[in-house]
């Protein structure tokens, strides 16, 4: 449902990245200022809109308040409300206004309570949810539907000397129902306050709002879990670690013999050696790989910043969107390490045109992200939610890429170009490629890829469940302990598969293992695809075209992340193996 009133923000969007919240003093009779945010389904989070967009009562001057840039990136639209609630002031059953709804507005009010509408009020800084309306459905004989509308609110405020703890809503009063009513229909809304003393102390009230949530907890301490995928993983680690040692010992053996020796064997070189002249023969497209590497090592330092703030405690339920905020200006600041990473190895692989491969670098995840947003937004715009960024946000986030993002891609860029001239490899690369043997399918690329994104995705597996819970159910992520232990897991897990595969590569003497060192791993994003679409039709109960939009855009985005991320881990671990066992041999 949505109305065709439009308001504007009164206030500006302020930027804030983890500015901590300020407990609030009150006196007795002091104001409170109930803020009302945003309404929408309730199994599909990200289709949010105004809670004045639909028939409510409102006051004569929509006053906004003042958002950070997180909070507008999350949907929320927080605005003044006509609840007069003073602190530590009971109030039984004031009218808060009459309200008549026409014909048009009770059908909009009966088809958001049918699509089990929600709203979400925020007092200090404690966000307040409960139904709109309430709807009884039968499926026996005969079928019943009903419709009924909530006209009274109760809250209960918990508070401890002269901070708020906690707010909640409760039903008292029975609803009215809108089933076969005549327009107009007038409405007496009216709302009761309650104040409850409590000995539960300010800095701890982010516990009671967690354990007290409007939604269904899910995220629950789940280290049975992590156990065994940590058990699992080390299992596979340290079966690639010794299985590859006592092959390298091996063949370091057979290869490091004296000539004398080898002539008395009549054995000849064969497997990975015998390709040492073609091993560091530098990839196609080079301007686009040394992007993809700076891109990935960008996405590998926000990634590590916010986990490492989280474990800080900078993100909690005070500080709405801070996350979103965090992300952003992160990923601007780390824009220097893309552009050092790209030009300078795009330097070391005898590119010159290092202005075109800084511009690359730069619309590398842009270019994909701005066109996949583009397609939500308006699709949001169109819908007329709270997911459609306003125009001054866009202009902020712009100015951002333009201001710090772009500039601090071209200085890393100049760094680099200037930086390291040559890798320094342990064997030159001949002017002619020798030929590759064929291989069996269980050899190919296609097998590599298959095996290279199954077991990064295997270690991570549990992990995501409880991700995909707080991205797509709206809950607080806060075992942030266990997700950097997911995440060095992860990173361990696809240097060790990167490194078996790359060998397993070499050894049947094909030594085009750059670019496929990249997709073994990035091909982690296409198991995480086919994650996304089985959560989105079996574990979820999201529907309608928003959400769909919303849910396939940043699931696209989110694979994309982890190719780019793991990519650049696995060819680095590749790199660094490949260097290894040929500066241990002898050469002819």
């Amino acid at each position: 449902p949505r109305s065709k009133m439009k308001t504007t923000l009164v206030s500006g969007v302020l930027i804030s990245c983890f500015t901590a919240t300020l407990a609030v003093a009150y006196t007795d009779n002091d104001e409170v200022i109930l803020y009302v945010n945003k309404v929408g389904p309730y199994f599909n989070p990200h289709e949010t809109y105004h809670y004045y967009q639909l028939p409510v009562c409102r006051p004569k001057i929509i006053e906004h308040k003042s958002l950070t840039l997180g909070e507008v990136l999350d949907g929320d639209r927080m605005a003044k409300s006509d609840y007069k609630i003073r602190y530590k002031e009971n109030i039984q059953n004031r009218k808060l206004c009459d309200l008549i709804l026409s014909e048009q507005e009770v059908q909009y009010l009966r088809e958001a309570i049918e699509e089990h509408y929600y709203y979400e009020f925020v007092i200090n800084d404690i966000p307040v949810r409960d139904f709109i309306g309430h709807l009884e459905e039968s499926g026996f004989i005969p079928h019943t539907h009903k419709v009924f509308l909530w006209t009274h609110q109760h809250f209960n405020i918990y508070y401890n000397g002269d901070k708020i703890i906690y707010v909640n809503a409760t039903k008292e009063h029975s609803p009215i129902s809108l089933d076969d009513v005549e327009a107009p229909l007038t409405v007496k809304i009216t709302y009761s306050v309650t104040w409850i003393s409590t000995t539960v102390s300010y800095a701890d009230r982010g516990h009671l709002i967690q354990d007290n949530s409007f939604f269904p907890r899910s995220l629950e301490i789940h280290w049975l879990s992590i156990i065994n995928s940590m058990v699992l993983v080390f299992l596979l680690m340290g079966f690639v670690v010794i299985i590859l040692t006592r092959v390298l010992k091996n063949d370091f053996a057979r290869y490091n013999v004296d000539d004398e020796v080898r002539d008395e064997v009549d054995s000849d070189d064969y497997g990975w050696k015998i390709i040492h002249t073609d091993v560091f023969r530098f990839p196609k497209r080079k301007s686009l790989f040394s992007s993809i590497l700076g891109v990935g090592c960008q996405f590998l330092a926000v990634t590590i910043g916010i986990i490492g703030m989280a474990l800080l405690g900078m993100f909690n339920v005070h500080r709405h969107g801070a996350m979103n905020s965090a992300a952003i200006f992160l990923y601007a600041l780390a824009s220097v390490i893309a552009g050092y990473v790209s030009s300078s190895y795009f330097r070391m692989m005898g590119g010159t045109t290092w202005v075109s491969n800084v511009n690359l670098t730069t619309v590398l995840f842009a270019g994909p992200f701005f066109l996949i947003w583009s397609v939500q937004n308006t699709v949001a715009w169109a819908y007329q939610s709270t997911q459609a960024l306003p125009f001054t946000t866009i202009i902020l986030l712009f100015l951002v890429w333009l201001c710090i993002g772009y500039p601090l891609t071209v200085f890393g860029g100049i760094i680099g170009k200037n930086g390291v001239t040559e890798f320094n490899f342990p064997c030159r690369t001949k002017n002619i490629a020798r030929e590759i043997p064929p291989v069996p399918w269980y050899r190919s690329h296609w097998a590599h890829f298959a095996v290279g994104g199954f077991l990064p995705f295997s270690a991570i597996s549990v992990e995501m469940y409880y991700i995909f819970s707080t991205l797509w159910g709206r809950e607080q992520y806060t075992l942030y302990g266990i997700l950097g232990v997911v995440f060095v897991i992860l990173l361990s897990v696809t240097a060790c598969v990167s490194i078996a595969l790359t060998y397993f590569q070499l050894a049947a003497e094909d030594y085009r293992w750059w670019w496929r060192s990249v997709f073994s791993a990035g091909s982690t994003g296409g198991f995480v695809l086919m994650y996304c679409l089985f959560y989105y039709l079996k574990r979820s109960n999201m529907s309608g075209g928003l959400q769909t939009i919303e849910f396939i855009g940043w699931s696209l985005l989110t694979c994309y992340v982890f190719f780019l991320t793991l990519g650049t881990v696995s060819f680095f671990a590749s790199l660094a193996f490949v260097k290894y066992i040929y500066r241990n041999i002898k050469m002819d």
